[in-house]
Order: C-alpha cells, then sequence, then structure tokens
C-alpha cells in the first residue's frame, strides 16, 4: 500500500519560510521521480517542483530561485524547502510520486502566507 504523508505547513508573514516534508511507503523510494504540486482556491493543482532519482531538479517559474526541492532516500522522504514567501504561494502544498499507469497523491498540508 503506497502512502505519502506531508507535514510542516502553516501560517508565515511574507518573507518568510517554510520546510514541507512528503514521508512516503510503499515505493522503492530511491528509483522515483518526486513531485510537489500545489492547488490554490478556485484554482487548477500546478506543478511547482521535480527531482528525479539522481538528484536533478526542475521548478516552476513562479518559485525558481526560492524554493528547493531535495529527498533522503534513506529516509524514504523528500522536502520542500519554501523561502521568501509570497502571499500568491498560499495553497495546498501536495506530493506526488507516479509509477505508471499510477500516481499517488498525499492529503496535502496547507501553506498560508500573510501580508
Amino acid at each position: 500500500q503506497v502512502q505519502l504523508v506531508e507535514s510542516g505547513g502553516g501560517l508565515v508573514q511574507a518573507g518568510g519560510s517554510l520546510r514541507l516534508s512528503c514521508a512516503t511507503s510503499g515505493i522503492i523510494f530511491s528509483i522515483n521521480a518526486m513531485n510537489w504540486y500545489r492547488q490554490a482556491p478556485g484554482k487548477q493543482r500546478d506543478l511547482v517542483a521535480t527531482i528525479t532519482s539522481g538528484g536533478n531538479t526542475n521548478y516552476a517559474d513562479s518559485v525558481k530561485g526560492r524554493f528547493t526541492i531535495s529527498r533522503d532516500n534513506a529516509k524514504n522522504t523528500v522536502y520542500l524547502q519554501m523561502n521568501s514567501l509570497k502571499p500568491e504561494d498560499t495553497a495546498v502544498y501536495y506530493c506526488c510520486v507516479r509509477t505508471v499507469p499510477y500516481a499517488y497523491w498525499g492529503q496535502g498540508t496547507q501553506v498560508t502566507v500573510s501580508s
């Protein structure tokens, strides 16, 4: 049974930082690319960052230079360090792993950035 559990969300002032974690089980974590998505109220779910099994990373333009995705294969955990947060970063953040033909999602963690 695949499980992804996010944590680390909360309320922060603009300019602040948060670190999200996503602990996984039921997959061979080290061979899978991991993704962070976010969904703001009334909007579609958007890809924020990806890290491959080899550690290569990719970011949405809106978060480049502010967010950093990383992984710890020993802990089966992926992280999203978010710095210089803006009110427009407010959303529910989800981690996701795709093992064709399936996609597995966590329950999400709320990030709220106040101005």
